[in-house]
């Protein structure tokens, strides 16, 4: 059961974004090279899950990574991921462009990330949120900690918990390939 600090169900009544980094908290923050040179990205499909209950809720999901990554532009699209948000150095400015699209506050806004260049978004937010594998800095800041590891699940707990606090059932996904 994750970590609650505050009035974390009040605030996540409120939060109609949903943004998370990738390396380290959809994937455990491994990176994988063939002899090419190629990069390889691990997913996990109960994370998936989570990300697909949500958009069919109609929360605004969003990626936000420094890293430019085809696998990740891939699972964003097979999970329908609204906004996508690669090869950001500095993710607060993309974070702002998706408010400012979708009309939002810092209010309305949960984003899970799990290590240094993820603060500066976290100490907006309403809803800061880590897996459990996040750096100690990371926790500092965050009233959500999940009781997963990056990678393993941590993003569907988030997705459950917010769903759950705004009363929305839990819905079937249409296809298997919705979540994979």
């Amino acid at each position: 059961m994750a970590e609650l600090k505050g009035n974390v169900i009040e605030i996540a009544k409120k939060i109609k974004l949903l943004a998370f980094d990738v390396d380290g908290v959809m994937t455990d923050g491994s990176v994988t090279y063939d002899e090419n040179g190629v990069e390889y990205k691990t997913f996990n499909v109960k994370d998936g899950h989570g990300i697909v209950r949500a958009n069919k809720s109609g929360f605004i999901t969003a990626i936000i990574t420094a890293r430019n990554n085809g696998t990740v532009q891939h699972r964003a699209e097979n999970l329908k991921i609204t906004e996508i948000y690669q090869g950001r150095q500095y993710k607060l400015p993309a974070l702002e462009e998706i408010m400012q699209k979708y009309n939002l506050t810092y209010e309305n806004v949960a984003y899970m990330g799990d290590d240094i260049p993820d603060i500066c978004v976290l100490e907006k937010v309403a809803l800061a949120c880590c897996p459990n594998d996040a750096v100690k800095e990371v926790h500092a800041v965050c009233n959500f900690k999940s009781s997963i590891n990056g990678g393993r699940g941590a993003v569907r707990e988030l997705c459950d918990f917010v769903l759950e606090a705004q009363g929305i059932e839990k819905i079937a996904i249409i296809s298997e390939t919705d979540a994979k």
